[in-house]
């Protein structure tokens, strides 16, 4: 397995496990409380603008100590910099990404067209963005192992 495998392995899962226990967070934090009109807004506003500097960081971090415990274990430095091969398959996985997030905003706006509840819409729009970032990181690593 190479280095691109095993690093979007570690980054599909860092994505799975950051992102399901901040939604398990915000969930907690929904069902306490009754909310309505302009305070649901800020709400759900907050917890999109929170969500992606704590993803970040997250991931990161995690990064960082796969990058460590990947040296320790192979003596395999990461690699200093990304080929004719690694762009090609970055871009084709970031149009995937695009792709699921178009989709999934449709899907939201469509939930506003067919009256739902507003929170409907943001939680589209939350999960569209976790799968269009789990997509392109799927999409990585079938092109890693298929090829281009």
């Amino acid at each position: 397995m190479s280095y691109q495998e095993k690093k979007n392995i570690v980054s599909l899962i860092s994505t799975i496990v950051v992102f399901g226990a901040y939604c398990w967070n915000v969930y907690l934090r929904y069902n306490d409380t009754n909310m309505e009109g302009a305070e649901l807004f800020r709400f759900w506003g907050a917890a999109i603008l929170i969500l992606v500097p704590v993803s970040m960081v997250a991931r990161m971090i995690i990064e960082i100590i796969f990058i460590i415990i990947n040296w320790l274990s192979t003596k395999e430095a990461a690699p200093s910099f990304a080929d004719e091969l690694d762009k090609i398959i970055e871009l084709k996985a970031i149009r995937i990404s695009y792709f699921v997030f178009i989709l999934g905003f449709l899907l939201a706006m469509g939930s506003l067209v067919l009256q739902m509840k507003l929170s409907s819409m943001f939680i589209i729009m939350f999960l569209s963005g976790f799968t269009a970032d789990v997509a392109g990181i799927i999409w990585r690593l079938y092109l890693y192992r298929k090829g281009v």
